[in-house]
């Protein structure tokens, strides 16, 4: 059972991770038990069985509590701590995800279902926010095939659309007009495809934390970050490109395919370089990501400055 923090709780006031995990060692004794009642935490559920990936990088993970603080997740806010302070409210369970569309077989799929599909991978990635900082998560899932090949796409299905919840009882940024509500995020079906998609379910062994899209959000790692989907309520397959929530806001700097190009600027700054959370100095961004060797073929003969 996941346990709720009340959304007034500081991220100064969380429990580090390191002390929580120890936490049997201190309830040994009276003192220990005192301690742990002097700082709130979040309960981690763990998600066993996962195996490792070998589509993981070898680079070190950023640490979590970076990963778990410093989010963009507008539904909540568009501070980077808005999510973490705000997204406790968010109830995950029951959680289920609508496929439909272009499909032999539409479904529904509890967060259940989805972990037993097929054994959950531990997949190591680079990701890009397209502000130009970038981290290294270590994300537990299933490849998306996995999902669709269960619905069997029809052979007119040339776009995979995902629909974001957009509750504003426990969402306060839907209230605000920053994007068009709820949040709408497209690829093509050969993208969704590609092994390296994953549907996450989790990062560092645990299940998904409220603030980085839980209970189920989309990881597509050679794309900027805003690509991938987070607590995504509704997957639908159709024929026409989707017109996702940052083209609608502003199509001339967010266009559809969104991949990781050094050699595109965004227009108000370059893309050239990134700099890595917990590093001071800048590094050079990699065309795709990084990932290029497993996805450049998708996109050849397509002009990439004009499909950007």
């Amino acid at each position: 059972m996941l346990i709720r923090r009340p959304s007034d709780i500081l991220p100064s006031e969380i429990t580090p991770r390191e002390l929580f995990l120890r936490r049997r060692d201190f309830l040994k004794t009276a003192a220990g038990a005192a301690l742990l009642t002097a700082f709130p935490a979040i309960a981690a559920e763990k998600l066993a069985g996962a195996r490792n990936s070998l589509f993981s990088t070898t680079e070190t993970p950023t640490p979590y509590k970076d990963v778990t603080t410093y989010n963009n997740f507008y539904e909540f806010g568009t501070d980077k701590s808005d999510p973490v302070e705000k997204a406790q409210r968010l109830n995950t369970r029951p959680w289920s995800i609508a496929v439909e569309g272009l499909v032999k077989h539409p479904r529904t799929f509890a967060i259940e279902d989805l972990i037993k599909l097929a054994p959950l991978e531990e997949r190591i990635y680079r990701m890009r926010c397209v502000e130009g900082w970038s981290m290294v998560i270590p994300w537990l899932g299933l490849p998306l095939a996995t999902l669709l090949k269960q619905v069997e796409p029809q052979g007119a299905a040339k776009y995979v659309e995902f629909i974001s919840a957009a509750d504003p009882q426990s969402m306060p940024g839907v209230k605000s007009r920053v994007l068009d509500w709820p949040y709408v995020e497209g690829l093509r079906v050969d993208e969704a495809m590609q092994p390296l998609t994953l549907l996450a379910l989790g990062l560092y062994g645990e299940v998904l934390p409220k603030q980085n899209g839980a209970p189920v959000r989309l990881v597509v790692p050679w794309k900027y970050g805003f690509k991938s989907a987070k607590s995504i309520v509704k997957i639908r397959l159709v024929e026409k490109e989707p017109n996702t929530a940052w083209m609608k806001a502003n199509a001339h700097e967010y266009g559809f395919y969104s991949n990781v190009n050094p050699a595109v600027d965004h227009p108000r700054w370059s893309q050239a370089t990134e700099r890595r959370i917990g590093e001071f100095q800048k590094r050079k961004t990699l065309p795709f990501n990084g990932y290029a060797a497993q996805v450049a073929q998708l996109y050849a003969g397509l002009d990439l400055q004009k499909f950007f």
